[in-house]
């Protein structure tokens, strides 16, 4: 079972890209503050979200359900890796039936996977 939920602030805008496949993609980076824990920063990436994703802005809180993935590729002639969030669905916190709904929804794929 591979289920993330987040509820953090957007540390920087959104960076839109297109892929070769033809798809899009939308990075995020969101900042966790947990109560006398350092803040941690969390890489999501959702791919062909929908167009309203891209209009989310630097300091938004906002609640991401989705997955963790570890993607291996070269640089610099080494083998290098990145652990990130896959995103099924980002919502801003203010929006609570939203938010709400996408919990629910990564609540009940721990419950009937699939």
């Amino acid at each position: 079972m591979n289920v993330v939920v987040l509820h953090g602030v957007l540390s920087r805008p959104p960076e839109e890209r297109a892929l070769p496949s033809g798809d899009r993609l939308i990075a995020y980076e969101v900042t966790i503050r947990t109560d006398g824990a350092p803040a941690e920063s969390v890489p999501v990436c959702w791919l062909d979200p929908p167009a309203r994703a891209s209009s989310l802005e630097r300091g938004t809180e906002v609640v991401v359900t989705g997955r963790v993935r570890r993607r291996f590729f070269r640089a610099g002639g080494a083998t290098a890796s990145r652990t990130e969030v896959v995103a099924t669905a980002v919502v801003p916190a203010s929006q609570r039936k939203r938010a709400a709904a996408a919990v629910a929804a990564a609540a009940e794929s721990l419950v009937s996977p699939g």
